[in-house]
């Protein structure tokens, strides 16, 4: 059985809280949806449930898939027909098979559930374009504070070279044993919750990655032996540097590597209220539109997880002044005006980084994110 990379799209609350606890806005189609579409290589699934649906991260609702469903979902293809049956009161969305005999102008489909083809997986359709996130599933870096105390610290360079690049030995301390794949990062620049002032971490530059090829307090097999107190010396672990984004250099630091996270799962609405803001938008520019990376004030302590949807609404603050009847000023603060939809691809403790899906002007930094 293969792995999924993906299978279907954001999910509403309905699919994802207990029978009874409350309900979600009724369906509503797309104005001219069609009654089938034929998936075709570069399809999304966002794209598809677009033809289907006004609302894209409700799919899931109309696919019928449960909680576990969710987490483990099925796969689509190109070259299979997603089939709308309008005939219930709820419409839902079914994976066809044409049965029609060759050369028929009219299409005729035997509508099944969803199931797992043998397919090799680079084929499946994609939730969203992976592409504009493959850079962040191993970068950019959150630490706090502790982990920053922790983390290895490069102490010199092959031959003394003030920095290094692919290729070359790098030499740290704090290595430990049995990791042998390490990122190397230089802390950078704080994350600050806008409206409290509290740091959720600190935005790491990635600078590449590293191998651990020897283990710290092994000692070369030339190592001095004459000397008693050089022999008692510690010794750093030797790496090589695997990968190099930007130069490395000494006072560089080092945290295991974990494996970039598979998206192999159904975005989905949080089962519970969420309310934070954008934090940041990555690369520093001033405002993010679609397909553009956010930081956002909610983490894994929150209960954010992979592959939530959140709305993002525009805090407008200003207070407007008008005369009254008799000419008495009144004040008024205008509400929040959701405006577009987020989906978190990398959570952190208190950080997690999402990727703009939909949006109706700019995204600020400051701007709210809660459960849509």
């Amino acid at each position: 059985m293969i792995r999924s990379i993906i299978s279907a799209l954001l999910i509403g609350v309905a699919a994802l809280v207990p029978a009874g606890v409350g309900a979600t806005n009724p369906i509503r189609l797309a104005d001219d949806a069609p009654d089938s579409h034929v998936v075709v290589p570069g399809d999304t699934l966002w794209g598809i449930s677009g033809k289907f649906l006004k609302e894209p991260w409700r799919w899931p609702e109309v696919w019928r898939l449960n909680r576990e469903e969710i987490h483990n979902p099925h796969l689509i293809y190109p070259g299979q027909i997603v089939v709308l049956d309008r005939s219930g009161a709820t419409p839902t969305l079914k994976i066809g098979k044409r049965i029609g005999a060759g050369g028929s102008d009219r299409a005729l489909y035997e509508k099944r559930f969803p199931q797992v083809y043998s397919e090799p997986a680079r084929s499946a359709i994609q939730s969203i374009p992976v592409r504009a996130i493959q850079p962040f599933l191993s970068e950019p870096l959150v630490v706090n504070d502790q982990q920053d105390t922790d983390a290895g610290i490069i102490v010199a360079t092959q031959e003394g070279r003030v920095f290094t690049g692919a290729g070359d030995t790098i030499f740290a301390t704090r290595v430990l044993p049995g990791i042998y794949d390490w990122n190397v990062y230089r802390k950078a620049k704080p994350l600050v919750e806008p409206v409290t002032g509290e740091i959720l971490g600190y935005e790491a530059t990635y600078l590449g990655r590293a191998r651990v090829t020897a283990e710290a307090g092994l000692p070369s097999p030339d190592a001095a032996s004459g000397d008693s107190d050089k022999a008692r010396l510690p010794v750093p672990a030797s790496l090589t540097i695997t990968a190099a984004k930007m130069e490395i250099g000494k006072g560089d630091r080092l945290l295991p590597a974990g494996r970039p996270e598979l998206l192999s799962y159904v975005p989905h609405a949080p089962a519970t209220a969420m309310n934070g803001r954008v934090v940041s938008i990555y690369n520093g520019v001033a405002e993010a539109g679609r397909y553009n990376v956010v930081s956002i004030s909610l983490g894994k302590r929150e209960g954010i997880e992979i592959g939530h949807v959140l709305s993002l609404h525009r805090n407008r603050g200003e207070t407007l002044y008008r005369e009254d009847n008799v000419g008495r000023p009144q004040q008024f603060k205008l509400p929040e005006q959701r405006y577009g939809l987020v989906f978190v691809f990398r959570v952190f403790d208190r950080i997690a980084y999402a990727l703009v899906m939909d949006n109706d002007g700019p995204v600020a930094v400051a701007d709210s994110v809660r459960k849509p």
